[in-house]
């Protein structure tokens, strides 16, 4: 079995890579999500992660769909203790923002879709900076202790912001965040590494990383003159027209010929390797594309693969 790892201080003990669940009840159906799902818990994965606002963009939807059918997944396999579940705050369009109120009410309605009376992992989705860090970390302390929350963490936030979350959490006794999510990934590095990368560090932070496959473009399927189907084609396909994208591409390429892997799978083991990264994110819309991501979990890039990918990204 796959060693779980432990995020950041929490007594939280995951599987090296999370299952996005913004596909669920989007562009994966019911079905097909239990599936992906049933195929992820069956090699030991664990770390599922959702958001009350997906999919609130698809026409009809209003957000809250992810949530459901992972609620109701655990309801029909019975493995709530099983599962480490995490959800975010702050998206849903009847819960903008992050005032004190919205985080508590927001979390009321993500405990009643997921069919549980607690998440284990809740994420800040975007910052609010109308509000300030202390109401924040007090609402999502307010959780902890009523049992409705077991770890706090944030997504897309600054390095101020983070630092002045921390050091408020530190100086008045209160849960801390102890994981980040960020955009990390071979074509996108400036998002994460830097300042940010070193105040987690320096806290003892895990990151698990967002659009680790880039919208796709990290797995290999984009190249010059094909055509893609999928909703974020545009975005990943833009990678094709950098220098980097290109450079990316064919490092990967070299790398995956040589170990008789995926691209993609090479992708997310360069991520797994860099500092701070506990596991990566990735979603699969069906069962097929679950074997190249959990392929990542056991696949360990020698010092010159990972300076070669490296160098490549620069």
């Amino acid at each position: 079995m796959t060693e779980l790892r432990t995020l950041g201080s929490s007594d939280l003990r995951v599987f090296p890579l999370s299952l996005g669940g913004n596909v669920f009840g989007w562009t994966s159906d019911e079905a097909e999500s239990f599936a992906v799902l049933d195929g992820y818990a069956a090699v030991g994965g664990n770390f599922v992660d959702t958001a009350d606002t997906y999919s609130s963009w698809a026409p009809g939807h209003q957000g809250g769909e992810s949530e459901t059918v992972l609620g109701n997944w655990i309801a029909a396999r019975g493995n709530r203790s099983e599962v480490v579940v995490a959800t975010k705050v702050g998206s849903h369009p009847l819960f903008k923002g992050l005032r004190a109120a919205t985080i508590k009410g927001a979390a009321e309605e993500s405990l009643r879709r997921l069919r549980t009376d607690y998440i284990d992992l809740y994420y800040t989705h975007f910052d609010d900076p109308e509000v300030p860090v202390e109401e924040i970390i007090t609402a999502l302390d307010q959780l902890v202790k009523d049992g409705k929350v077991r770890a706090i963490a944030a997504s897309n936030l600054s390095t101020e912001r983070l630092a002045a979350s921390l050091a408020f959490s530190e100086s008045e006794g209160l849960a801390r965040y102890e994981v980040l999510q960020p955009r990390y990934n071979l074509v996108s590095r400036d998002t994460y590494e830097g300042p940010l990368q070193d105040l987690v560090a320096e806290h003892g932070l895990s990151t698990v990383p967002y659009s680790s496959l880039a919208a796709g473009f990290l797995t290999g399927k984009y190249r010059p003159g094909t055509t893609v189907d999928s909703p974020r084609a545009a975005g990943a396909g833009a990678h094709l027209e950098t220098e980097r994208g290109r450079a990316v591409l064919a490092a990967l390429d070299r790398v995956a010929g040589a170990r008789g892997v995926e691209v993609g799978t090479v992708a997310l083991a360069w991520l797994a390797a860099q500092p701070t990264v506990v596991a990566p994110l990735a979603s699969a819309r069906t069962v097929e594309q679950l074997p190249v991501l959990l392929a990542a979990t056991g696949l360990e890039l020698t010092a010159e693969e990972l300076a070669d990918l490296t160098a490549a990204s620069a």
